[in-house]
């Protein structure tokens, strides 16, 4: 299967770089590029690739709004890994709020960058290795993330709320698997059933309710 990827950055540099990265790939085909949030919207809408490349600072439309316009668009299938200069953005917990399954730094290196579009297209998300804990839990401490319609469904398994807490630890299902002595594949599924009842796009989404519903606390683990 060919992922289709659109590239949206205002420096034509970046563009240029990201796409000339990705195209090297077999698997991968970059649809276009579009140098700010109004034109990746109507790019994406035009294309409809299976991710975007957003950048966050951008003129006319910024990456947030135009994450927020996507997701928001029932027809579109399209994910958003967000790219950004700076490891603690200011934006970029509003940014996987918004939607976005995915933050990478722009300096990441190339095949770290192919791996994050492959892992966004096969249903998964991230957030870039070296920022993610500290990341959730320095925008998790706010205490204006807490709002009253943040609460987990009644029908969460024990088994569920368990897989749920190791993600917001920044587990991936192996590590799951390791934590709740079970097979890869029946951590997998209990991910998948999570997210669907917790009614989120992926895994990212997961661990922002986690952390908003107190679920889980900054800092905390899971024993």
């Amino acid at each position: 299967m060919t992922i289709r990827v659109a590239v949206v950055d205002d420096q034509a540099l970046m563009r240029d770089g990201f796409t000339m990265i990705l195209e090297a790939q077999p698997d991968i085909d970059v649809v276009g590029g579009a140098e700010n949030g109004r034109d990746g919207v109507e790019l994406c809408r035009r294309t409809r690739p299976d991710i975007v490349l957003m950048d966050i600072r951008m003129p006319e439309m910024d990456g947030l709004e135009a994450t927020a316009v996507l997701i928001a668009d029932a027809s579109l299938e399209t994910k958003v890994l967000m790219l950004t200069t700076f490891d603690l953005d200011e934006y970029v917990y509003d940014a996987i709020r918004s939607g976005a399954s995915g933050f990478l730094l722009k300096d990441t290196p190339a095949k770290e960058l192919v791996d994050a579009v492959r892992i966004i297209a096969n249903g998964e998300a991230l957030l870039s290795p070296s920022v993610t804990k500290r990341l959730i839990e320095e925008f998790a401490r706010q205490p204006t993330l807490a709002g009253p319609d943040a609460v987990l469904p009644d029908d969460l398994t024990e088994r569920e709320t368990e897989a749920l807490q190791f993600l917001a630890q920044g587990m991936n299902n192996r590590e799951i698997a390791a934590e709740m002595f079970i097979g890869e594949a029946t951590a997998k599924t209990h991910v998948s059933r999570l997210l669907t009842k917790l009614g989120v796009r992926d895994r990212v989404q997961a661990v922002v309710l986690a952390y908003e519903t107190g679920l889980v606390q900054p800092g905390s683990t899971t024993t």
